[in-house]
């Protein structure tokens, strides 16, 4: 498919150091395809570490939030194992 490289689409920019993180979702098989949306930046941006944190379910997957410091990128997710898909981010990712 266009755009496509290893299960994520590439049409969109990705948040730095965020796409091993997408990455690690395919390679458990907990996500078919990865579609990342737009990218909102704060005029302060603030440095960070790279997170991530699940939204809701969507008709098709699930809906992701990807941060570093003050920035959030969206991204989607096919999948049919939408509960372990949360309970795998909310384990590896819960705040702390």
């Amino acid at each position: 498919m266009k755009y496509r490289k290893k299960g994520i689409k590439k049409e969109h920019h990705i948040i730095e150091d965020g796409e091993e993180l997408l990455k690690d979702l395919i390679k458990n098989n907990l996500v078919k395809s990865v579609i990342p949306g737009r990218i909102k930046t704060t005029p302060k941006g603030q440095p960070g570490k790279v997170r991530l944190s699940y939204q809701y379910e969507t008709h098709s997957g699930a809906k992701l939030l990807l941060k570093k410091g003050s920035t959030v990128q969206e991204v989607f997710v096919i999948t049919d194992k939408c509960e372990d898909l949360k309970k795998y981010i909310e384990e590896k990712y819960k705040k702390k």
